[in-house]
């Protein structure tokens, strides 16, 4: 049974040899609530996505902008818990075997215990974990964990990283390293400023690692655009923002489906990956 790290590695290794570039779609765990969530996260798994992210409610996302925000909140004050959130992965991991990201804040983990969350991911089907506001000078012990159990921890890599810095960024990198578009929160933007290919090129002196780019991604032009360079797009608030609208389930399912197929057909057709 493939898991953890070599399920993300494997995946890359896939997309390269198609010359495909990698979708990864976002959901935040426990909104609307958790059982469509699951029900969201297989319709993204069917639609096109190539890693499946899903965000752990926190009541200080700093890191996230006004939607992943509102929806945080609405799923904490829904009484998601982190048994909830580990359930819910086990059960899609019934269904798909594309990787499983998980992505959360540091004060959960820490209060779970390193551990233990570790180990309940790991159990749950979890192959890799993003952690926005842990450093990586100060990840050693979640790394130390996460690596005993074959998970990747994917550290991040902002425009305004220093050659230093990224080589820091790139000694520790394991399975690919999550590239910041712009400075700032998460949320859709009608223009990205940074200027993505030399960004791209001074991550890609420092490493071998596949590189994924995310934050203000809104849609299919713009996923297809920031893409050269990168070997995935990540996608979080516009499929969070799909969710809203009329129609119940049927509806939210519908509009989510729709808009992952439309974002991985942009990218298969903006060309090959690198």
């Amino acid at each position: 049974m493939i898991t953890g790290k070599k399920r993300i590695n494997d995946t890359f290794a896939s997309l390269r040899e198609r010359g495909e570039k990698g979708l990864i779609t976002y959901v935040t765990a426990g909104y609307p609530d958790a059982g469509q969530t699951l029900e969201i996260a297989r319709v993204l798994a069917d639609s096109g996505s190539d890693l499946i992210e899903i965000g752990i409610p926190f009541s200080d996302p700093t890191a996230d902008g006004p939607v992943i925000q509102q929806a945080s909140h609405r799923a904490l004050a829904g009484g998601i818990k982190q048994a909830d959130i580990f359930n819910l992965v086990e059960r899609l991991r019934k269904h798909t075997d594309l990787p499983v990201l998980l992505m959360t804040y540091y004060n959960p983990v820490l209060r779970a215990g390193l551990g233990g969350f570790i180990g309940r991911a790991r159990d749950a089907g979890v192959d890799g974990l993003i952690v926005p506001d842990l450093p990586v000078e100060e990840d050693d012990e979640l790394r130390f964990e996460a690596t005993v159990a074959g998970l990747s921890l994917i550290p991040l890599a902002a425009p305004t990283s220093t050659g230093p810095r990224l080589k820091k960024i790139a000694a520790k990198a394991d399975g690919f390293i999550y590239c910041v578009s712009v400075t700032g929160v998460t949320g859709s933007r009608k223009a990205i400023d940074t200027d993505l290919g030399s960004f791209a090129r001074r991550v890609r002196d420092t490493t071998g690692h596949p590189l994924a780019v995310g934050f203000g991604v809104s849609g299919p032009e713009a996923a297809s655009r920031v893409a050269a360079g990168f070997d995935a797009v990540v996608v979080g608030s516009a499929v969070v923002r799909a969710i809203e609208g009329d129609g119940g389930l049927p509806g939210v399912l519908q509009r989510v489906g729709s808009l992952t197929r439309a974002i991985k057909d942009a990218l298969m057709q903006g060309g090959a990956a690198r």
